[in-house]
């Protein structure tokens, strides 16, 4: 009588199961390393305070 969580098919509640399936789902488009996003905000940064000392 017991039935394992796997063979069961019930619907997650409505609450929650918009927010699990959102980080689920594979998006499409340019990825890009969290590492290389600092790096390059850091760069800009930097440029523009020597723009701002140098000029």
């Amino acid at each position: 009588m017991t039935t394992s969580r796997k063979q069961r098919t019930e619907a997650l509640p409505a609450s929650s199961a918009g927010l699990l399936r959102f980080f689920e789902d594979e998006t499409h488009g340019v990825k890009i390393r969290p590492e290389y996003v600092i790096a390059f905000g850091a760069a800009i940064g930097l440029a523009s305070i020597l723009l701002r000392i140098f000029f």
